[in-house]
């Protein structure tokens, strides 16, 4: 169930946007399987990824609001797309010792996994401010910053209607007309 009362598994059967009174961060990381043959190399970091995330996301106070998988593309890729409460967090986390992230994080470079090709790891982190992004779902449960703790989920109307109207840049009217005719 959402901060909102939706059910996490059931669409939401109308347009919505979801919004935030604070920043928060986009966090995108995952890794590259390069030498599928190396499993010495990629399999621990893909057996320990999804225990970092159990691990944030049984801790209220971790600063993870949000995290979903993404393969693809091809199976070689596996990553994650996370929101965060503040970089902070996220930093706080990455440089904790007592938190599993520290650990495989030594261990990538003290076994030579990050010298040898055979797994490429990398990470994109987006630190956004309020009222600098927009956000549309239609029939679709709540899903990324929507199923994220301390979001409101609100109906993609009026002013919302349209990508420039969330972004605060017009007034809605700019739709075209099938979406204004929509209910």
């Amino acid at each position: 169930m959402s901060d909102d009362g939706f059910d996490s598994d059931a669409p939401i059967e109308q347009r919505v946007a979801a919004e935030r009174d604070d920043s928060f961060v986009v966090f995108h990381i995952g890794l590259r399987i390069n030498a599928f043959w190396k499993l010495h190399r990629w399999l621990p970091i893909l057996l320990i990824a999804p225990r970092m995330v159990r691990e944030l996301l049984s801790d209220p106070e971790s600063g993870l609001l949000e995290s979903r998988t993404v393969v693809g593309p091809g199976i070689r890729n596996v990553g994650f797309v996370q929101y965060w409460d503040s970089f902070e967090a996220l930093r706080e986390y990455a440089r904790d010792s007592d938190r599993l992230h520290f650990g495989a994080w030594q261990e990538y470079y003290e076994d030579g996994t990050h010298a040898d090709a055979a797994v490429g790891i990398w990470h994109e982190t987006y630190v956004v401010r309020p009222d600098e992004y927009e956000t549309v779902y239609n029939n679709m449960p709540p899903h990324g910053l929507a199923d994220s703790d301390g979001t409101d989920i609100v109906p993609a109307s009026e002013q919302r209607r349209t990508a420039a109207g969330r972004l605060g840049q017009t007034d809605g009217s700019d739709a075209p007309r099938q979406v204004t005719d929509r209910k």
